[in-house]
């Protein structure tokens, strides 16, 4: 069973709130690193929430920011003690990309393009099974499994009775049109996008081919928001070897500018439904 703290979360709240503390004594990270004895490069890892933060690493810092009223170091010390909980996805092993998986878990809402393939989200099983091993062609058997079971367990959160989350997709026609495992496989697949599009917590729509040009053609990315107001939205973009997450306002509005071009050039969700259709249909066509 999952528990109800989401260490992700909590390493990236502690890790924010530490860089405020540390902006208010006017201190660098370099600075920090320095009085610490580390470096400057775990201070960094600290602030973003992407590395662990022990106890020990709140009471230091704390100390070096001369933070005084103990209520404020009691909390962040038990922030510190939360964040190393393991959340859900832990049971599976080494998951490369643990962190986003965190930080799905919390969204609220979740704005994705893709240009390439159904988003994890959406997949089906069959389809899962087919394209893992045909993006990591080096995955293990055993390995492969706990990707499919993941994948499948992350789904469970886009129709969480107590809170969906909102998903609003933005998906090229070539994603639609690409063999994935067989025809039959493809045909399922769509089949279950058009149902999960009709959904009124969740949006897909369609760049065709004739769109042309348009603002997604440099990448696939995905905006993840919160609840909380004190958790900034960010930016997620796949790597191959590590994966990027941007958090700073400016990064973060760009891809949102962008994203809305994207919303504004793709078909309306009534008109992608039937374009997933008449692509399933095409699937089942060539199946004979």
């Amino acid at each position: 069973m999952a528990s109800s703290v989401n260490p992700t979360v909590r390493r990236r709240r502690l890790g924010q709130e530490l860089r405020r503390l540390r902006e208010l004594k006017g201190m660098t990270a370099e600075e920090v690193a320095e009085k610490l004895l580390v470096s400057q490069s775990k201070i960094s890892r600290l602030e973003n929430g992407r590395r662990s933060i022990s106890q020990r690493d709140v009471r230091d810092l704390c100390a070096v920011y001369e933070v005084e009223d103990h209520r404020i170091v009691d909390s962040l010390m038990q922030m510190a003690k939360d964040s190393r909980q393991q959340g859900w996805w832990h049971a599976f092993g080494d998951i490369p990309y643990s962190v986003y998986i965190g930080l799905e878990t919390e969204a609220a809402s979740l704005r994705i393009y893709e240009s390439l393939l159904v988003p994890g989200l959406l997949q089906t099983p069959g389809y899962a099974e087919a394209v893992i091993p045909g993006t990591v062609p080096e995955l293990a058997p055993d390995h492969l499994e706990k990707r499919i079971q993941v994948r499948m367990r992350r789904q469970e959160r886009v129709n969480d009775p107590e809170r969906p989350l909102r998903l609003w997709v933005v998906l090229d026609e070539s994603a639609l049109r690409r063999v994935v495992g067989s025809h039959l496989i493809m045909r399922e697949q769509l089949d279950h996008l058009v149902e999960m599009s009709q959904l009124p917590h969740v949006t897909v729509q369609v760049l065709p081919y004739h769109t042309g040009a348009h603002a997604g053609m440099s990448g696939t990315f995905s905006i993840l928001e919160f609840d909380d107001a004190s958790d900034s939205s960010v930016v997620y973009i796949e790597g191959v070897t590590s994966d990027l997450y941007l958090e700073k306002t400016n990064d973060v509005h760009k891809y949102t500018i962008m994203y809305e071009h994207l919303r504004a050039q793709a078909l309306s969700a009534e008109q992608s439904r039937e374009f997933i259709a008449d692509a399933a249909k095409s699937h089942a066509d060539a199946m004979g």
